[in-house]
């Protein structure tokens, strides 16, 4: 599994750019005489036929997605589209230099790969199913096939919490704001900051949403719109997150002011760094503020349009909303404000994600965002999401799954639903009846550049995986 997965840190996979793993996968399946498929949208199916004698077990179909997360660190140069992932080994961990591990769904993937080629594994049918864009919008689980795999038992590997059996998970949509305007000139004997928010965790928008992390999209907004409530001030653009399922980490502004307001915004702004900081004493005792001198600014937005964006960012909720009543310590409902960006074409494009377990939840969720971007008089467009995964304490898999992990390791797991959007949910509905569970290896930082994975857990991953599908019934 190792192996596998180191071979997969050398091929650039991000989502939407998976043509090198594809072509991997399938080169994979015709070196080892397995029988593969691709469907249209880039799917990719590898059968391991039954092992002599297990003809009449049920079969099963292990499933991963094969694009990963891109985020690296400031000062890196790395090449998504050429440059292999540099994974290095630190104590108990594996993480990657500069950038995210591509853990999630490499080690998935890598175990799919490895139970393909295992010679000492007596079990049936395994169907292994790689779905692509699972990061930047599910469209391979969305465009699957009724058909495309025939096991009516499945089991995904995208999980990040050994010893945690995952029977149920959230489901998702995005609300995206658009708000258009008309720059006007800055105007003569001004001065101009850059403001930057760095040094945040950041985090995987679902896993870590409750966590306490900082926003720095709304850690940005509040110090522009403290500043502008003592000091005429002017914004020339604002740039914050990267990923729709990412906390945003970083965030910059570059501002313009009369040049006699300096000395005060610097004050301002420091003394605001020291109360924000008062707030994220344990959780982000990295973040940082600084304030640097601009390039001059020549064009800004008008004064109305400002006040109603910085409005709109204060008001736009982030973080956990609601808490689930079955399930201890599980979030319900939650929004993620993940990504505000000024385009060349004089607009503002806002993106926010929606979770819940609660169908209507999550659109009630996505309204109250909504209301807040309309402040600022945004155009949004909400998308039709994708379904959560319900709960089954009866499921027939989730049995045989406990029974070999309290074998396996003399302890009981916990049962749990998890807040992050898995696949799980569309396969559920287009595949009706089909058994899942999910479960997987220890995996922190996912969608950050302090992504790693824990070494010892990755060994009790692989020998439940086996075991499992070792165990299967016959049908």
């Amino acid at each position: 599994m190792w192996m596998y997965f180191e071979e997969i840190c050398n091929i650039p996979r991000l989502s939407k750019n998976e043509g090198k793993i594809r072509k991997y996968l399938l080169d994979f399946a015709k070196n080892n005489n397995l029988e593969s498929k691709e469907d249209e949208t880039g799917n990719i199916l590898i059968i391991r036929p039954a092992s002599p004698g297990m003809e009449k077990r049920k079969p099963v179909v292990l499933q991963s997605h094969m694009d990963m997360v891109g985020e690296m660190s400031p000062d890196s140069e790395h090449n998504w589209s050429a440059d292999s992932i540099t994974p290095i080994i630190d104590n108990e961990w594996v993480k990657a230099k500069e950038t995210t591990l591509g853990a999630d769904d490499g080690m998935g993937v890598a175990a799919q790969l490895a139970i393909l080629t295992e010679k000492n594994l007596h079990a049936g049918k395994i169907e292994c199913l790689f779905t692509v864009d699972e990061e930047s919008g599910m469209t391979g689980a969305i465009n699957l096939k009724p058909g495309f795999f025939s096991a009516s038992t499945l089991i995904n590997l995208d999980s990040e919490d050994e010893g945690i059996l995952f029977i149920g998970c959230a489901g998702g949509m995005e609300t995206t704001g658009t708000i258009r305007y008309k720059p006007v000139p800055a105007g003569n004997n001004l001065s101009s900051f850059k403001i930057t928010i760095g040094g945040l965790h950041g985090g995987h928008s679902g896993d870590e949403i409750h966590k306490g992390y900082g926003n720095s999209i709304k850690i940005l907004a509040g110090i522009l719109q403290d500043i502008s409530s003592k000091f005429e001030i002017s914004i020339a653009d604002f740039d914050g997150g990267n990923l729709r399922n990412a906390i945003p980490r970083e965030a910059f502004s570059s501002i313009a002011f009369n040049k006699a307001d300096e000395e005060g915004i610097r004050k301002i702004t420091y003394d605001l760094q020291t109360d924000i900081l008062k707030k994220f004493p344990v959780t982000e005792p990295d973040l940082h503020i600084s304030i640097k001198r601009a390039e001059t600014i020549l064009m800004v937005m008008p004064q109305d349009c400002q006040k109603k964006f910085l409005e709109a960012i204060r008001c736009c909720p982030h973080g956990a909303l609601e808490w689930s009543k079955e399930m201890d310590d599980l979030v319900e409902t939650s929004t993620n404000l993940a990504s505000v960006k000024f385009t060349d074409n004089d607009t503002i494009k806002i993106i926010t994600t929606q979770r819940s377990s609660v169908e209507s939840a999550k659109h009630d969720a996505a309204m109250l965002v909504e209301k807040c971007l309309k402040i600022a008089d945004a155009e949004v467009v909400q998308s039709s999401g994708y379904p959560g995964w319900k709960p089954d304490l009866t499921s027939e898999i989730l049995s045989l799954t406990r029974k070999s992990y309290v074998k396996l390791f003399g302890k009981e797991p916990m049962i749990r639903a998890i807040h992050a959007g898995l696949e799980c949910g569309l396969i559920f509905e287009k595949f009706k009846g089909i058994d899942m569970i999910s479960f997987g290896p220890t995996i922190r930082g996912a969608h950050t550049t302090e992504e790693q994975i824990e070494i010892k857990t990755a060994q009790m991953f692989w020998n439940l995986l086996k075991d499992v599908v070792s165990n299967m019934a016959e049908n």
